[in-house]
């Protein structure tokens, strides 16, 4: 099951990302994570509770830092694991999202 946990502290905010990023995880960055980022201009995703990301996983992810974006933040995204970092690769999501979104990669 994928939850996320958040905090602020002043312009920055640090999500944590916890569980399979999945078709399952649609419902909760749609109607909980994209408008709790929404005029936030820094977002650090953490990655590191995530173990797993599968096709509609990238495309939420994508979406997500598209809104984001689009609302003037900057997102980073940061303890990807090499699994997934493998699946990013292959994807070249960095190439896709820009190549300072993924930072401190384990």
């Amino acid at each position: 099951m994928f939850s996320f946990e958040h905090t602020c502290q002043d312009s920055k905010t640090l999500v944590t990302f916890t569980g399979d990023l999945d078709i399952e995880a649609t419902e909760i960055l749609e109607d909980e994570v994209m408008p709790l980022l929404s005029g936030r201009p820094e977002i650090e995703i953490d990655f590191s509770g995530v173990p797993f990301v599968d096709s509609s996983g990238i495309g939420l992810l994508i979406t997500l830092i598209t809104h984001v974006r689009e609302n003037s933040g900057c997102v980073v995204i940061t303890n990807v694991s090499s699994d997934v970092q493998q699946i990013f690769s292959l994807l070249q999501l960095s190439e896709i999202l820009g190549h300072d979104v993924f930072i401190d990669l384990k």
